[in-house]
């Protein structure tokens, strides 16, 4: 489970910081702002919690109990086994000291919000995308800084540098040949519950305190006990600003007069084309940190200059809506 392994990985961000250096002043604070939600924050509190080593853990409608003495960083629950085929080894434990893809990614490719989904994702991009890990070129530090847009960008960068080519290829066959399965409900709201960081997640504060949204995206489990024991069935409430889907939809599919249309790369309904990836139905909290990161230079591999190009004309807004509108897509 990610809760007990919070007390091994977590780390303190400096993002803004390295924001504010990034970005030309007249971006700073829009970005800066968006920082506070969009990148993972720590929760002190969730490293501190000691589970009892010997209760039997079950989610609903699995066959399937662990104890938290069971899991660790190399032995990641995996719920439901039947939802994917067989695991390789470097996907399923890893090899010390690489951890298991599993372990952020999920078996079943779904990942988090911290994370990306890589199922279905093609299997070059998915290569393409570890090489500029290795390279630098992405989990880099903005603005000279050892800290990047995520702290989660510079684990992804060590486990690059450890994964040997064969099993890179192993994972990389794998995730690109599972299928996307949207587990994730959007929601557009003026208001929405004040949250904090739980495990790098935003969950709801106790009580029934609302906030107004402003240009953000607030995404949130849809039942925190569940995500806390890594239940890919659980899913996820992306709540956005209202109107945000209808502007993104028109975003996406015919541009704003300065920014092309993301349909042209990316597909009809974002469906993804050749080696440009599927963004419908994947997490619009990382769809605009993906995005931040292009505008600012967190993301450098030369694959990645149309994309630059783009997020460079886009305001926050434009991310929110894009990103409100691919996450909304089901089919």
């Amino acid at each position: 489970m990610r809760l007990i392994i919070a007390m091994a990985l977590v780390s303190s961000l400096f993002v803004a910081c390295a924001l504010a250096q990034a970005a030309p002043d007249s971006q700073n604070a829009e970005i800066i702002a968006a920082e506070a939600w969009a990148f993972p924050g720590s929760s002190t509190k969730a490293r501190s919690l000691k589970p009892d080593p010997h209760k039997r853990l079950h989610v609903p409608g699995s066959t399937r109990t662990y104890t938290a003495a069971e899991l660790n960083a190399f032995n990641p629950p995996d719920w439901f086994p039947q939802d994917h085929p067989p695991m390789p080894q470097i996907v399923a434990h890893g090899r010390k000291p690489v951890l298991p893809c599993a372990l952020c990614h999920r078996p079943n490719g779904g990942g988090f919000p911290d994370t990306a989904s890589l199922a279905g994702l093609p299997k070059a991009y998915i290569l393409e995308q570890i090489n500029a890990f290795r390279s630098g070129e992405r989990g880099k530090g903005l603005g000279g800084k050892q800290a990047q847009g995520s702290i989660i960008g510079q684990e992804m960068a060590e486990e690059a540098r450890g994964i040997s080519n064969t099993e890179l290829q192993q994972a990389a066959t794998y995730f690109s040949t599972l299928t996307l399965k949207p587990n994730l409900r959007v929601i557009e709201t003026a208001t929405v519950p004040k949250t904090h960081w739980h495990r790098w997640v935003l969950v709801p504060d106790t009580g029934d305190t609302r906030e107004p949204i402003g240009e953000r995206i607030i995404e949130t489990p849809a039942n925190v006990v569940l995500d806390d024991l890594d239940d890919p069935h659980s899913g996820y409430v992306a709540y956005v600003p209202p109107g945000s889907i209808a502007r993104g939809k028109t975003l996406v599919a015919k541009g704003n007069g300065t920014v092309r249309a993301c349909e042209s790369c990316h597909g009809a309904d974002l469906h993804g084309v050749g080696n440009i990836p599927r963004l419908a139905g994947r997490s619009p909290t990382y769809i605009v940190r993906q995005l931040i990161l292009f505008k600012l230079g967190g993301r450098t591999n030369p694959e990645a200059a149309p994309m630059r190009a783009v997020a460079s004309q886009l305001t926050l807004k434009d991310m929110i809506d894009a990103a409100a509108y691919a996450a909304s897509v089901k089919r």
